[in-house]
């Protein structure tokens, strides 16, 4: 599943300065991109950016919108379903952003990309969105109570969360901020 287009999450917006401080030591990657609201925020931060998604459309629009406005932005095409791996080099990553996609046999490559001291910040959607009738109803693209800090058992938990949205069309979602520890 891709993000759909929309407004940044706000757990992205409150670790933008962070953010902007590990890129420094690799880029921000944004997996299952889509078209690229949280990856061009980031670039828009001063991040270095690499986006990765399986939508060739969707991820050429995407750094093309990010050349015309000269943001350091990337981005590779790749299946992330198709395997257990991601097309980037283990430790490389300053952070990784992965919203409202979820293929479970990646999270061991996921926190592998990881540089030591980087970020993980991932949110996507648990079993109770299929109470409100609307968004995905795969149980493979829906976290189980509690299941996302498992996903992740090298990295240090910072912020775990799971509820509801408010607004008109609220979501059923599962967040978490995680560390991959110095050493």
């Amino acid at each position: 599943m891709h993000s759909a287009p929309g407004p940044v999450s706000e757990l992205v917006v409150s670790r933008l300065p962070e953010l902007r401080a590990l890129a420094r030591r690799g880029p921000v990657l944004d997996l299952a991109c889509g078209e690229g609201r949280h990856a061009l925020r980031c670039a828009e931060a001063g991040c270095r950016v690499l986006g990765i998604d399986r939508d060739s459309a969707a991820l050429r629009a995407l750094v093309q919108a990010a050349r015309a406005r000269d943001l350091p932005l990337a981005g590779v095409r790749a299946d992330l379903e198709a395997g257990c791996d991601v097309p980037v080099k283990a430790g490389s990553c300053g952070a990784v952003l992965v919203f409202r996609f979820l293929f479970r046999p990646l999270a061991a490559a996921i926190q592998a990309l990881l540089s030591p001291g980087g970020l993980l910040l991932y949110e996507t959607f648990t079993l109770r969105q299929r109470e409100l009738g609307y968004g995905p109803k795969n149980p493979a693209f829906l976290l189980a109570p509690g299941e996302l800090p498992g996903l992740f058992p090298r990295l240090r938990c910072e912020h775990h969360w799971e509820g509801r949205t408010p607004g008109e069309r609220p979501l059923e979602l599962a967040q978490l901020v995680a560390r991959r520890p110095l050493c």
